[in-house]
C-alpha cells in the first residue's frame, strides 16, 4: 500500500526529471574534467543521447537504474515497487524497449553507444577508466 496519497505521490512524481538530473551532472563533470568536449542531448540522432560525441559518432547515455530497468541483479536500485504493479511494470518494461530501440537506431547509423548506470557512480575511478577505454577506443 503506497504510504502517500494519490495527490502527494503526483506531485513527487511531477518532480523527477528527465534531463539535467544529479547522475547526468556527475557523468558531465567527469567526462568534461577528463579534456572530453560533448553536446548535450544531442537532436540530430535518435534516442537524443544525454552526451553525444559527433565527432567520434559516440553516445553516452545515463540511465537511472529504477527508470531503465538495469538488468545486473546485484544491483540494489532496480528493485520494483511493491504497489500498483500493474502500473509500474508496463511503464518501467516501455522504458526498456525505448531505450533498445533507440539504441539499436544509433548503431544502425554507425554510432558506438555507451550506458552508464546510475549505480556506476559509486566508483569514480572505474567509470573514468570505462568512459576512456570506450571514447579513445576504435569504433565497434
Amino acid at each position: 500500500m503506497d504510504t502517500l496519497t494519490p495527490a502527494a505521490r503526483s506531485e513527487r512524481m511531477a518532480r523527477v526529471r528527465n534531463k539535467d538530473t544529479t547522475p547526468e551532472l556527475r557523468v558531465r563533470r567527469l567526462v568534461s574534467s577528463m579534456g572530453y568536449r560533448y553536446r548535450l542531448h544531442y537532436k540530430k540522432v535518435p534516442g537524443h543521447p544525454d552526451l553525444a560525441f559527433p565527432g567520434r559518432s559516440k553516445a553516452v547515455f545515463v540511465h537511472g537504474c529504477f527508470w531503465h530497468r538495469h538488468p545486473d541483479p546485484a544491483c540494489p536500485l532496480a528493485r520494483l515497487p511493491k504497489s500498483r504493479l500493474d502500473f509500474w511494470l508496463p511503464k518501467l518494461e516501455g522504458n526498456r524497449a525505448r531505450d533498445l530501440r533507440k539504441e539499436r537506431e544509433l548503431k544502425e547509423l554507425g554510432w558506438d553507444v555507451h550506458v552508464v548506470w546510475e549505480c556506476q557512480l559509486r566508483d569514480e575511478e572505474s567509470l573514468r577508466e570505462d568512459l576512456r577505454l570506450f571514447l579513445d577506443g576504435p569504433a565497434t
